[in-house]
């Protein structure tokens, strides 16, 4: 990174990382937050921590479009931290399996390592019936949740899908998760989905209703995303934010539906794969807790509740 870190940041880092080693995560939390306090943003990799500064992010300022009127069928939202050629990967599968419908194509380009455009330039024509890729960058690295709701503010469609960079779309993908809007009381739907007896052990569901749908492919109409206002900020790590978000979305009275098998095929996932297995246990828990802080008395969400008839 360009910029010189601060002799307290760098101290407060190293204070970090040896409260990490020692897995005393009260002590390294606390520290993390007295490094943001200080204007920069902690930076873990399997190969030690660093810091980017805290600045304004360059699109947070540009106002919601979802109380307008959808303007397409259906918004893609694809977010990009450090992994370039998985989004490559995903371009050209869209180009080459185009959906049908009016649709846009929304980048949230998370103060990612290599940047945007060259990536769009080799992968995305300029020209043709596919829509401009409309790039909302970062200028600091959100946690997940945030870079998520950036993009989701100025969605214009009438179903918005969230895709992950792990997928290969082999077919048109929207097709499939735009028919199960078709049922008016849809208000998410996607690939994958789980149920659980008591919103603490979850298992995966067959296609149908279930109590949750997984995030690597989410699409929420436009009314529930309205309804909920999107994922809960305090998700920094992308885990269980899909359960919370699907949990939010069925209290306002929607269904949640898992499709039939997508036509796509499934590659790493940088989320969890690119996590030392110590640091994606934590965040992971921590994320859940959160979840069950807010949902743990509400069996009335389970389909199939233990105990239930």
């Amino acid at each position: 990174m360009s910029e010189e870190l601060p002799a307290e940041v760098t101290r407060l880092l190293q204070e970090r990382t040896a409260a990490r080693a020692a897995r005393d995560w009260p002590a390294a939390d606390a520290l993390r937050d007295r490094i943001r306090d200080a204007g920069w943003e902690p930076i873990d990799t399997p190969d030690g921590s660093t810091a980017r500064p805290i600045l304004a992010p360059t699109s947070a300022h540009l106002p919601s479009l979802l109380d307008q009127e959808a303007a397409v069928e259906a918004s893609v939202l694809v977010l990009l931290d450090d992994y370039p050629d998985d989004l490559a990967r995903l371009l050209q599968a869209l180009v080459a399996h185009a959906p049908k419908v009016a649709w846009e194509l929304l980048i949230v380009a998370n103060a990612p390592l290599a940047p945007v455009e060259p990536i769009l330039a080799a992968n995305w024509p300029e020209d043709g019936p596919l829509p401009e890729a409309v790039v909302l960058p970062s200028a600091a690295r959100l946690g997940w949740a945030d870079a998520v709701n950036l993009g989701l503010r100025r969605s214009r469609g009438v179903v918005v899908v969230l895709l992950d960079t792990s997928l290969e779309p082999i077919g048109d993908i929207l097709a499939p998760l735009l028919a199960a809007f078709e049922d008016a009381r849809v208000g998410i739907a996607g690939g994958w989905g789980v149920t659980s007896p008591d919103a603490r052990e979850f298992v995966e569901a067959p296609p149908g209703e279930v109590d949750a749908i997984e995030g690597y492919c989410m699409a929420i109409r436009r009314e529930a995303l309205r309804a909920v206002g999107g994922f809960d900020h305090g998700y920094r790590y992308y885990r269980h934010a899909d359960l919370d978000i699907s949990f939010a979305i069925r209290d306002a009275g929607w269904r949640a539906i898992r499709t039939d098998p997508l036509p796509v095929t499934l590659h790493e996932h940088r989320g969890w794969e690119g996590q030392a297995p110590d640091e994606r246990d934590r965040l992971s828990k921590r994320n859940f807790y959160r979840f069950l802080k807010r949902w743990r008395h509400r069996p009335d969400l389970l389909l199939r509740p233990a105990g239930g008839a």
